[in-house]
């Protein structure tokens, strides 16, 4: 067992114990009804001070081009969340899932884009070897976890969308402009650990 892991798994079987707290959720939903399966893995590096692994999208992808965001994407048919979160990290930064400690499937998040988001939160070594694969990464780093999650670092944005204001949110850090569902499933694992108070 690790001091970090033991502490995230404290705070993630606590924040899941009784009532929900107040969540955010896509604004944007109306008239969504098919909903695909996907997972993202939330990797806690094992540090005095923790970060989480993120990249960018390359420019040219067809979807969510140069956006920031956590190893994942599509659960295939007889995966679990775990799986599918294992598996595209693996493909996508050659994290090896024999060095992944899943601490736990959080909150689903649905898209206005059609997708079902579990977050599987995990913890991996501090000398993690990332091997990124260039079709689906341009660039990955490492953000850190205790900014990330404060939600004094979390700003709410407002912006015009079918005749309506939608709130998203948005983190930035250094050159890093973390927004979207990205940004939403970091207030939401903030709010479930409840980093606020």
């Amino acid at each position: 067992m690790s001091a970090l892991f033991d502490r995230i798994r404290h705070r993630f079987e606590a924040g899941h114990d009784g009532a929900p707290p107040e969540l955010f959720g896509d604004q944007r939903l109306d008239g969504v009804t098919d909903f695909r399966p996907a997972a993202v893995l939330i990797a806690a590096t094992e540090r005095e001070n923790p970060g989480f692994i993120l990249l960018h999208r390359p420019s040219n992808m067809r979807a969510h081009p140069g956006q920031i965001a956590f190893p994942g994407g599509k659960i295939d048919p007889g995966e679990s969340p775990v799986e599918a979160a294992l598996r595209e990290a693996w493909e996508e930064l050659g994290i090896r899932p024999d060095d992944v400690r899943i601490v736990g499937a959080t909150d689903v998040y649905k898209t206005h884009s059609g997708y079902e988001i579990t977050p599987v939160l995990a913890v991996v070594p501090p000398d993690i070897e990332i091997n990124p694969n260039p079709a689906e990464v341009a660039q990955w780093f490492e953000a850190p976890a205790a900014f990330v999650l404060d939600p004094a670092n979390q700003v709410p944005r407002e912006v015009e969308w079918e005749g309506g204001l939608r709130t998203y949110y948005e983190i930035t850090w250094q050159e890093h402009q973390i927004w979207g569902v990205t940004a939403a499933l970091i207030v939401n694992l903030s709010r479930r650990l409840r980093i606020h108070g």
